[in-house]
């Protein structure tokens, strides 16, 4: 049995559908990767598997509980936690305050939030500093930090690449990375679809709220119509 198991998934807002019935699996200590152009319904699909939208028809089951009607808090205690777009970390609050709110919500103790900063060292040489003050690649660690002081699961990571330069890019590609091999499972939705395949045990391609394709990270970035749609690369490869 996966650890996530969507089936036949759809919601929206108000009388617009954004997802048409999307159905996916998420295997215990895996990566799943989920691209596809803006507006295919990317954020939409990580809000609803997070309660945050509810779900029109279809099912939503995490570690053998039917998490479909639950409300968000539940899904957060059963260990699906929500990194979304934006980080949405409390700016005013210093990074340790920050750090030390997520706590509440799953018990963890001062050990649990230093082991965190070994992990993060940068956030830990920062943690009396308001969070609104950091760089952006900071702001996303924090977030990331923060969801994993709730002890999940599985983490849903909504674009953690956005807006980053290049070589802060790398730094978070490396944290996500490192989170896999410690045996984090992870949905990935993300706007850079090679970093993200090329990371993915499986991978989803979301177009106009249906899945479209599927199949290993590896498969789906040497399949031409992926390159050619996402990658921007022309499908001919032997052509000059």
């Amino acid at each position: 049995m996966a650890l996530l198991e969507v089936e036949g998934l759809r919601a929206g807002y108000g009388r617009i559908e954004v997802l048409h019935g999307v159905s996916l699996r998420l295997e215990a200590r895996t990566l799943c990767a989920i691209v596809g152009a803006n507006g295919a319904g990317k954020s939409t699909l990580l809000m609803t598997l997070s309660r945050l939208i509810a779900a029109r028809a279809g099912s939503i089951r995490f570690d053998g509980r039917d998490l479909t009607r639950a409300p968000s808090h539940a899904v957060v205690r059963a260990g699906l936690v929500h990194v979304p777009e934006g980080r949405r970390m409390i700016s005013s609050l210093s990074v340790d305050e920050n750090m030390l709110v997520a706590a509440e919500t799953s018990r963890a103790v001062r050990a649990d939030i230093d082991a965190l900063y070994e992990r993060f060292p940068i956030l830990g040489t920062r943690r009396a500093v308001p969070a609104g003050s950091l760089s952006g690649g900071e702001q996303q660690m924090l977030a990331i930090a923060r969801a994993l002081v709730m002890k999940p699961k599985a983490l849903l990571l909504d674009e953690p690449s956005m807006g980053l330069a290049p070589k802060l890019v790398d730094q978070i590609f490396a944290v996500v990375a490192a989170e896999r091999e410690r045996g984090t499972s992870i949905v990935l939705v993300e706007q850079n679809a090679r970093r993200a395949l090329a990371l993915a045990d499986y991978a989803y391609v979301l177009e106009r709220g249906a899945i479209a394709l599927e199949g290993s990270g590896a498969d789906l970035l040497g399949r031409d119509e992926i390159t050619a749609a996402y990658l921007g690369e022309a499908t001919n490869r032997s052509s000059p």
